[in-house]
């Protein structure tokens, strides 16, 4: 396969993956925690990992958008929102 064909195969495997999963936005913890602020009842799907040190995972949708943010000290949420505690979370990087 010639260099030009092995990156067009990479660049549709790449929209592929977009496709499967979505639009996923990676904002800032700041902005994220102010997304789920104004969310009614959100729904949070967290996770927690980390080779050197502990990193917090954290996704939610609003108005149709996944949001995504990856933050070095847990997040406070808001009372209401609904909790999910996943293994891991897997965002695809362009």
């Amino acid at each position: 396969m010639s260099a030009a064909g092995a990156t067009a195969a990479a660049m549709t495997a790449i929209a592929n993956a977009i496709k499967a999963s979505g639009v996923v936005v990676n904002v800032k913890p700041e902005d994220f925690a102010a997304i789920v602020s104004r969310t009614e009842r959100p729904l949070v799907v967290t996770s927690e990992g980390g080779f050197f040190s502990t990193s917090y995972k954290y996704l939610t949708s609003y108005k149709g958008l996944a949001f995504y943010t990856k933050a070095r000290a847990p997040l406070a949420l808001p009372a209401d929102a609904e909790v999910v505690r996943a293994q891991g979370i897997s965002i695809p990087q362009l």
